[in-house]
């Protein structure tokens, strides 16, 4: 695990890309997301496709093409300097074998934002470009429009990240201990089903692992874990980070899941870290190298997450 090149950071006036790599999105809930940018100073342009629905398959925004066009099209864009999702839900493994990386490549790192299901696309953004991203609230967001907590937190990350270097749990140490590495991970189902498919980090080795997943009951997230730990896909991480674990039933079963599935690794667990599919979710970057204290309950960035 390797730190990744970190776009630049967001200045007042900027243009941005809202995209919808996945399923459909609520208009309602967008045209709020978009006043929070402008808000913000600045000038978010909506993807052509992203209020589409697939007309046979009502859980994706739009077709593949449309989805992996809408994306390339505001990656490409000189005017663009970040993109952000419009949400998760399903679909992004569908698309990122449609895009042209190189051309992605060409036309320079900017700043991308999403969670859960853009999972996949923030694999192949550190594996194919090398780039650090972040995962962090979607534009349309229930828990995003309605907390002011997760805009602040998201805003600073983009115009200021000097100011949110260190990172504070809400809860506790599962594993004690301190560790360095790199940012990595995201939605656990994701990170499962990616083994063994194209732009995916081959393994965790030296990373500060962020797991977190949403509706997936105790025997389902043992399951993820353990095909994780089978795979040797866990093999060498330094440490890892807890987020959310919404409707995965009462989280004293969550909690003994994960104690029994990661606790045997002899590195730092820190649980309720608070980015994920949860209130007031923080924005937390990957592909930067940072330090994990479990007993103070702190992510560390060794330096700020956008230059």
């Amino acid at each position: 695990m390797r730190e990744l090149v970190r776009p630049s950071r967001l200045t007042p006036g900027a243009r941005v890309a809202v995209v919808a790599p996945s399923g459909p999105v609520v208009e309602e809930r967008l045209q709020a997301g978009l006043d929070i940018l402008r808000g913000w100073d600045l000038d978010p342009v909506v993807a052509p496709h992203a209020l589409a629905k697939d007309g046979g398959l009502g859980y994706l925004a739009g077709s593949d093409p449309d989805r992996a066009a809408d994306l390339q099209r505001a990656w490409c864009d000189p005017s663009v300097s970040a993109v952000l999702c419009a949400r998760g839900g399903f679909g992004a493994q569908r698309l990122v074998d449609l895009l042209d990386w190189e051309a992605m490549r060409a036309a320079g790192p900017k700043a991308f934002v999403g969670f859960s299901d853009a999972t996949v696309l923030h694999e192949a953004f550190a594996t194919r470009l090398g780039l650090a991203t972040l995962y962090g609230p979607v534009a349309s967001g229930a828990d995003f429009v309605k907390s002011a907590e997760a805009q602040e937190h998201l805003r600073a990350t983009l115009f200021a990240p000097e100011t949110v270097r260190t990172i504070t749990a809400r809860g506790t140490a599962l594993s004690p201990g301190r560790a360095r590495g790199v940012t990595v991970g995201g939605c656990l189902r994701l990170l499962a089903t990616g083994i063994g498919t194209p732009h995916t980090h081959p393994g965790a080795r030296g990373g500060l692992l962020l797991l977190e997943d949403v509706g997936e009951q105790p025997y389902s997230l043992d399951r993820s874990i353990t095909q994780l730990l089978r795979s040797g896909w866990l093999d060498g991480v330094a440490g890892i980070l807890l987020g959310s674990w919404d409707r995965c039933g009462p989280y004293e079963g969550v909690r003994a899941t994960l104690a029994d599935r990661l606790g045997g690794l002899g590195v730092p667990v820190v649980e309720e870290f608070g980015f994920g599919h949860c209130e007031a979710a923080l924005t937390i970057p990957l592909g930067v190298a940072a330090e994990l204290d479990a007993d103070a309950g702190t992510l560390t960035l060794l330096e700020p997450a956008l230059r």
